[in-house]
């Protein structure tokens, strides 16, 4: 599950690896990303829990929110990267579409549409930030922990 040593210091049986899994882009897919983020802040929590239960829950919220958006809106994969910040977590999503997100008018009243995803990302998240690439754009955003 971890690809590298978050370092900080702490001796190696204390170090949190950071989760980078990679999602063929299917709709299984954000299932499969809630999952892989629970096992990292599972084993996370372990060595440093959360200081309240509710940043556990909107983390794993965020990471739905961005696997559903880029099966929605980018074709093919997607990289879900999760790492350990001096105060918080870092989750980063990237996929194969270079648009940047935007919000979309959202209507509670008619029960059509959706839109209400990427204001709940910023809403949940401290910091948001997206980097366009040549292949596609990585959605940055951190998160109390």
């Amino acid at each position: 599950m971890g690809t590298e040593p978050r370092g900080g210091g702490k001796p190696p049986s204390e170090e949190i690896k950071d989760c980078e899994v990679r999602f063929d882009g299917g709709f299984g897919d954000v299932t499969g990303a809630r999952l892989s983020a629970e096992d990292y802040l599972t084993l996370l929590a372990r060595s440093s829990p959360p200081a309240t239960p509710e940043y556990r829950d909107d983390i794993l919220l965020v990471v739905a929110e961005l696997a559903a958006n880029a099966i929605q809106y980018a074709p093919g994969p997607f990289t879900l990267t999760m790492r350990r910040s001096f105060d918080g977590v870092h989750v980063t999503l990237s996929d194969t579409n270079t648009t940047p997100p935007a919000p979309r008018p959202f209507h509670p009243g008619t029960g059509t549409g959706g839109g209400i995803g990427w204001y709940l990302i910023h809403t949940l998240c401290d910091q948001v930030s997206v980097v366009v690439r040549d292949d596609g754009k990585d959605v940055h955003t951190f998160l109390p922990w």
